[in-house]
């Protein structure tokens, strides 16, 4: 029989709040944590908003010399492993050999290491080819990114990086998920992380004009999912993990439980590199799949996280995909996107959207849908628009669509002996 699969530890470093609690109080409270980029200058760019983490220390974490040598995502993630893994009361220093040896880590980024890679091939271009990193190649790489998790606390159950573009930390969670349901592992250290406001990904997504350029000098309206006026997506970056843990290991030690993990569907449009198949077909099934997988019915949904990411095809086909699958049902179903509040740090959304389910689910409230100034016609679903509200939630839903035409959902109840 499935083993069931909880949760029992969540990290948030995120642009709008480092820490779980600041996390969760702001993004109740609608509080946006975009502003104007300030890790480079960006004035030369048609997009200068960014969803950056303000405050973020690096060095609480690895020295100086560690830091030349590594992603920003992975003194992010380290954050938020430490939080998840205290949030757990999970105390390393007790470990034994055995203990070491059962806990792993499986984490979802779409990149991971773009900031260093930059930098390094900034170096190669120039004259200065002798100062190239000795880890240049190595640190380039994603799958070094659970490596230096694993080696930071040292677990030694398996470690690895899934990356599927912005459904990689959905799917590194539901890949944690059957994992343990099926007995392979007792626990899972999981989540996402992202560090891609750079340069290069700024001028990239300029290129493909999917960044808004209209609120350089208002920057916290630049994500407007759903509304008429959306002209792309607000990059940004951060990280959410968690500790997923089968429930009688759990209970063996009296871990804190936030919500349970009921299923997990993923599909792919197999359409375009980065466009999204007009009709959600494929979108839809995956969270047909995701319920089906879950033993949930339909009627029984009470929220879901929307991929929501404020470019103008996304929204509607989302939206479109929620209502072929939910039919009337999805007038009765509130929705937000926390990419309003935050932008999108693109391969860790799932594991934002997973970490908001949760606690909404923890907390009986709905997170809301900020600026929400006009709707589109096309977008008509209740997108918890502007004010957060309390409502009774027992099952909730976090989607995700990603470039390759991929689409994932995971299924999330309210914990129930």
């Amino acid at each position: 029989m499935p083993r069931r699969v909880v949760v029992t530890g969540l990290g948030a470093i995120s642009p709008n709040g480092i820490g779980k609690k600041k996390f969760w109080q702001n993004t109740c409270s609608g509080i946006s944590g975009i502003d104007r980029i300030s890790s480079f200058d960006p004035t030369d760019l048609s997009c200068q908003i960014a969803g950056e983490v303000q405050d973020f220390d690096p060095l609480e974490y690895f020295s100086e010399t560690d830091l030349k040598k590594l992603s920003r995502s992975v003194p992010l993630a380290i954050a938020a492993s430490k939080e998840a893994l205290h949030d757990s009361a999970i105390d390393l220093t007790q470990f034994n050999e055995e203990d070491f040896e059962s806990l792993g880590v499986i984490v979802g980024t779409g990149g991971a290491g773009f900031d260093f890679s930059e930098k390094q091939f900034e170096i190669f271009f120039s004259d200065r080819k002798n100062k190239i990193s000795p880890y240049a190649i190595s640190n380039s790489l994603v799958g070094m990114l659970s490596s230096e998790i694993s080696m930071y606390f040292g677990l030694q159950g398996r470690s690895h990086v899934i990356s599927n573009g912005c459904t990689s930390s959905t799917d590194a969670i539901g890949y944690s998920f059957n994992t343990i349901r099926s007995g392979q592992e007792d626990w899972v250290l999981t989540g996402g992380v992202e560090s891609c406001v750079t340069p290069a990904m700024m001028i990239g997504f300029e290129r493909m004009r999917v960044n808004p350029t209209r609120y350089n000098n208002d920057p916290t309206r630049g994500s407007r999912p759903f509304n008429l006026d959306r002209d792309g997506f607000v990059l940004s970056e951060g990280s959410w993990m968690l500790i997923l843990e089968d429930l009688e290991h759990a209970n063996r030690r009296d871990a804190p439980i936030y919500g349970e993990v009921l299923g997990y569907g993923s599909t792919c449009d197999a359409y375009h590199r980065v466009a999204i198949m007009p009709n959600g077909k494929q979108s839809s099934r995956a969270l047909y799949l995701a319920l089906k997988d879950a033993k949930v019915n339909k009627d029984q949904v009470d929220y879901i996280n929307f991929h929501g990411t404020s470019t103008i095809v996304n929204d509607k086909v989302e939206t479109l995909a929620v209502k072929n699958l939910f039919n009337s049902l999805s007038q009765k179903i509130p929705v937000s996107s926390t990419k309003s509040m935050i932008g999108h740090p693109q391969g860790a959304s799932g594991a934002l959207g997973v970490t908001v389910s949760l606690l909404s689910l923890y907390n009986n409230f709905l997170t809301p849908t900020i600026n929400q100034e006009s709707p589109d016609p096309e977008c008509d679903l209740d997108y918890t628009p502007n004010i957060g509200r309390e409502k009774k939630l027992s099952i909730a839903i976090s989607n995700c669509i990603s470039f390759g035409s991929k689409n994932s959902a995971l299924v999330l109840g309210k914990f129930s002996k």
